[in-house]
């Protein structure tokens, strides 16, 4: 039997052209697609004699298992995610499935992990360069770690004054969430900081918002959003059409609390 390869696949934001090309021949070369419907499809078109198996957002250990399954066969097998596949996403569960079995045969499966650009890259780059410095990426999504530890986390990048790329901000279960994050940052930073929300960049209905700590509402994103909120030193630029670029400098300068760079 030949020996299977698993290969995890970073599509991007959702844009065909900001996909890499080692990600596309992967995914022209697999046999199986195994992935979230939603980004499954993106992923397409796919060439007749191509399997794909979609399944829901949540079932991320299930289609780990599932790819093993079908690559311990001797098969070509492509997990997708959407943006990086080792931010919030599926490398971390396939190497989970991995670490965690006994089963030889999955062991002996070619693994290989290719990058993709992840939403909070795909949103700074919109904006301008508001990750030019150090920056922390959070999930406010507390489904899989407790929401305490979310605060924790938050409270100690604020302190640091660290810019914080922000994903699953807020949800229909959990509407409460955002806004708490919103006041616990508010206490490190000035009400002017500059704040972006990336919304479905990459994909139709791409949005793109620059607005301040002080007037961010949470009713002004969703689950499809990123969130960049600056730090004491990020700033903004006018554009020629009315709009601002943001940017965090790569020097760093002291400023006084309350204060904004």
């Amino acid at each position: 039997m030949p020996q299977g390869r698993l290969a995890v696949v970073g599509l991007g934001p959702g844009d065909a052209a900001l996909m890499a090309p080692a990600a596309r021949a992967e995914l022209d070369r697999a046999q199986d697609i195994v992935g979230y419907t939603t980004y499954v499809r993106l992923a397409g078109p796919f060439a007749p004699g191509q399997i794909v198996h979609e399944s829901d957002n949540r079932h991320e250990l299930q289609r780990a298992r599932a790819a093993f399954a079908l690559a311990a066969q001797g098969r070509r097998v492509a997990v997708v995610s959407s943006g990086d596949p080792g931010v919030f996403a599926m490398a971390a569960a396939v190497l989970e499935v991995l670490d965690t079995t006994d089963d030889p045969g999955w062991r002996a499966v070619e693994l290989a992990i290719l990058p993709g650009i992840s939403a909070a890259q795909a949103a700074a780059a919109l904006a301008g360069a508001p990750l030019g410095h150090d920056f922390c990426v959070v999930s406010l999504s507390d489904n899989l770690k407790p929401w305490e530890v979310i605060e924790r986390r938050l409270e100690a990048a604020a302190a640091a004054d660290f810019v914080l790329a922000l994903y699953n901000p807020v949800s229909l279960a959990r509407p409460w969430q955002f806004d708490r994050a919103l006041d616990l940052l508010r206490r490190h930073r000035a009400a002017a900081t500059p704040v972006v929300l990336g919304r479905d960049v990459g994909r139709p209905g791409e949005s793109l918002t620059v607005t301040s700590i002080g007037a961010m509402r949470a009713a002004a994103v969703d689950m499809r959003t990123v969130v960049i909120v600056g730090s004491s030193q990020t700033r903004t630029v006018a554009r020629a059409d009315g709009s601002s670029w943001v940017y965090t400098p790569r020097s760093y300068r002291d400023v006084p609390p309350g204060e904004t760079g």
